[in-house]
């Protein structure tokens, strides 16, 4: 029974040694970035830039905490659907809704408070932030219609019968099989551009490169947990 216990732990926590130390290693460096010029210039509806900034960090951490808490309890024995029932992934669909919304609206706020710091021509950055906009857009089209969203909530750790479905490759999908990892982060690189801000910018490195730990610390063991 305990040697039970002690792997049930150790897989709940798999690869989160590593996402915390990736984790620390993105903070410090977002830390060296705010020292570049710029980064604190502005406010918006009564916020300094430097505090859209935490909100937006602390959006992206909280986000991908909460998706690693509810797939591994999930996985460990079915834990959320026997606290939750049958509406237990619509329930965890609701709070990785709000996360995630907040990610792009959060980042539009952002660059719009320190908006102008980044030192490019205005065109440049709006033909720069339109071409960024394009393939994250088509990648909701593409998940809608060729992958569902409830697959891109992670349903296959709520439903086995989702684990019986084929690999995607259509649309978006026939480029590479992470394109929301690869292309859906675009959407927050778009307004570091479109409004030239170097907070934006530097806050959307850190999400893309944030996104990735998220996949090889959390979601790869999952899905070999799931699919071998």
């Amino acid at each position: 029974m305990m040697i039970e216990t002690q792997k049930q732990r150790s897989l709940f926590f798999e690869g989160q040694l590593l996402h915390l130390i990736c984790l620390l290693g993105l903070l410090a460096g977002l830390y060296l970035a705010s020292q570049l010029p710029g980064i604190h210039i502005g406010s918006f509806i009564g916020l300094s830039t430097s505090t859209w900034v935490i909100l937006a960090v602390a959006d992206a951490i909280a986000h991908q905490a909460y998706v690693w808490l509810c797939w591994r309890l999930q996985l460990s024995g079915q834990r959320l659907t026997s606290l939750l029932g049958e509406q237990a992934f619509r329930l965890y669909q609701v709070g990785f809704s709000i996360l995630m919304i907040l990610r792009p609206v959060l980042a539009f706020a952002l660059a719009w408070s320190n908006r102008g710091s980044l030192p490019i021509d205005p065109w440049v950055g709006y033909i720069i932030g339109m071409a960024l906009l394009l393939p994250s857009i088509y990648l909701m089209y593409c998940v809608g219609r060729y992958f569902s969203f409830d697959r891109a909530f992670g349903i296959d750790h709520f439903d086995v019968s989702y684990r019986n479905l084929p690999l995607v490759r259509k649309g978006i999908f026939r480029w590479t099989p992470n394109a929301m990892y690869v292309f859906g982060f675009f959407m927050l690189w778009a307004p570091a551009f479109l409004f030239q801000s170097v907070a934006a910018l530097i806050v959307a490195a850190f999400s893309h490169l944030y996104i990735w730990v998220h996949y090889y610390c959390t979601e790869k063991p999952d899905m070999r947990r799931i699919y071998g």
